[in-house]
């Protein structure tokens, strides 16, 4: 990367700019954009919040939605063996614009998944962002090396935090209108995701949807972190996860500048005992256990929004926050078989509705004709154990305690009979 930008290699990001002089000064320049950024934020964040109830849920492909973030060059044999194993037939790649010399490595791996649906997120850099001739040419080598291979493609990621190279939305809309250039002109047929703002910071995002660029997106992409507030049903600012996605999902609506479509390209906790690796400090990290437990709620509730089209783990294969980690040989962390055995669960799953009340959370739908609830709750209570219960723990094991602990791990229940009949807590 272009100094003063140095990359992570332990998590896999860039390292935080030291420079403050610098910062200040590239901000100072991109002071009209944001300001722009403010006033859009004004205006359109109270019409999409008072517009939220209104927006009507979609059918979503179900076999589309658990996607996962996979390092093509980070053990490849056992990637390889991973992925049969998990049986996902949706990934996500990371494509570094500068190390184009890396693409016929990429092209190869995607050759080698092309049975999968492949979204290629496109990583930026300060010098591609600054010489957008630079830019159109490394895209239009990535679109023509991939072309047939890729199903979307993510242009940029986190812009709203300057250590990734932009200071500005402005920055990022020029830098799009170049991958959306081609696309008119050469590539008709590629699917264009953006903008990729980062955590619960919309007023970037309603930027990148309300503005005069004469662009398009093929769908809205997030990286909806919500590691900070601990589990997923926390709030912040009196939001949790289902509240956010459902103000993604209107603003989206809103907007003219993109199709109804929301993918959320990256997602998970930092684990605990992991640093260097982990990408956040210590404060942040959470147990194995917690860990796959978050994973699965996140999944649920953004499934029960019915409102993402697409929601990939980062990752497969990382030692700070990865399903797998490899710092002593391959290891495959709880996580590994809870991803597995939602993946089994849910695959061809219909989505019926969400109960919650007082912290407890039923998600039911169909699967195989069958229905499927998974019980969770915020405080530890019981369920008696129906003879008619099928029941199975977050990992896939049978459980036949006549008397069920529900918690923080999601457990399975399978109704055998009479779809109508009512559960009721202990």
């Amino acid at each position: 990367m272009k100094a003063p930008f140095t990359w992570d290699n332990y998590s896999d990001q860039p390292a935080q700019l030291k420079d403050k002089s610098y910062k200040k000064e590239m901000r100072k320049r991109q002071l009209v954009s944001l300001i722009k950024t403010a006033i859009t934020a004004l205006v359109i964040l109270p019409i999409s919040l008072v517009a939220m109830p209104f927006v009507r849920r979609k059918v979503i492909k179900q076999s589309k939605f658990i996607s996962l973030g996979v390092d093509f060059e980070r053990e490849v044999q056992s990637t390889d063996e991973l992925l049969q194993d998990l049986a996902v037939k949706n990934i996500l790649l990371r494509c570094k614009l500068w190390e184009m010399d890396k693409i016929e490595l990429l092209k190869v791996f995607a050759t080698k998944h092309s049975d999968k649906n492949i979204t290629l997120k496109i990583l930026q850099d300060r010098e591609n962002i600054e010489d957008l001739e630079l830019l159109k040419k490394n895209l239009e080598t990535i679109f023509t090396k991939l072309d047939g291979l890729i199903n979307n493609y993510e242009i940029g990621s986190t812009i709203n935090r300057a250590k990734w190279g932009f200071f500005s939305v402005d920055e990022y809309n020029k830098f799009f209108l170049v991958a959306y250039g081609l696309k008119k002109t050469k590539f008709k047929n590629i699917k264009l995701l953006g903008s990729g703002v980062i955590d619960f910071e919309y007023h970037f995002t309603a930027h990148t949807l309300f503005n005069l660029f004469k662009y398009k997106y093929d769908g809205v992409s997030s990286l909806l972190y919500v590691d900070r507030r601990g589990a997923p049903e926390n709030t912040q600012l009196g939001f949790a996860l289902s509240d956010k996605i459902a103000w993604l999902s209107t603003m989206g609506w809103l907007s003219r500048k993109t199709a109804n479509k929301i993918h959320i390209t990256e997602v998970n906790w930092p684990l605990s005992g992991t640093a260097p690796y982990a990408p956040t400090s210590e404060k942040e990290c959470v147990s194995e256990t917690e860990y796959a437990n978050y994973m699965l709620r996140y999944y649920l509730l953004a499934f029960a929004s019915q409102q993402i089209d697409s929601l990939s783990w980062h990752q497969l294969i990382a030692p700070g926050y990865g399903l797998v980690d490899n710092r002593k040989g391959i290891v495959k962390r709880e996580a590994y078989t809870t991803f597995k055995y939602m993946l089994d669960s849910l695959n061809s799953a219909q989505f019926l509705r969400l109960d919650i009340k007082r912290g407890y959370y039923i998600l039911q739908c169909l699967v195989n004709e069958k229905l499927l609830q998974i019980h969770w709750s915020i405080k530890e209570t019981t369920l008696k154990n129906e003879n008619f219960f099928q029941v199975y723990s977050k990992n896939g094991n049978r459980i036949y305690d006549e008397i069920l602990e529900i918690g923080s791990s999601p457990l399975y229940i399978y109704i055998t009979k009479e779809i109508g009949k009512k559960v009721n807590c202990l």
